[in-house]
C-alpha cells in the first residue's frame, strides 16, 4: 500500500493537475522564502554544471545565453525599429 504524502512536501512534477492551486498556495512567498528559493536554484545549478570533475563550457555558456536572451528581450523595442529602416 502506498503512503500518502502531503501536498506541501510533494515536488511540482509529482503532483496532479488538480492539486496545483493548493500546492502553489502552500509555497512561502515571503522575501526570506523567495531568497531561499533563488539560493537553492543557484546551488543546484552550480553543483550540476560548474562544480564538476570534468567541467566544460556548458555552465558558463548557458548563463551567457540567458543573459543575451534577456538583454535582447529588454532592447527589442529599439531593435525592431532599426530593422525596418531602409538605407537606399
Amino acid at each position: 500500500m502506498a503512503s500518502v504524502v502531503p501536498v506541501k512536501e510533494k515536488k511540482l512534477m509529482d503532483g496532479k493537475l488538480g492539486e496545483l492551486p493548493s500546492w502553489i498556495l502552500m509555497r512561502d512567498f515571503t522575501p526570506k522564502g523567495i531568497a531561499g528559493a533563488f539560493q537553492r536554484g543557484y546551488y543546484r545549478y552550480y553543483n550540476k554544471y560548474v562544480n564538476v570533475k570534468k567541467g566544460g563550457v556548458a555552465g558558463i555558456s548557458m548563463v551567457l545565453a540567458a543573459f543575451m536572451f534577456f538583454n535582447y528581450c529588454c532592447c527589442y523595442k529599439e531593435l525592431k525599429h532599426k530593422g525596418l529602416r531602409k538605407y537606399h
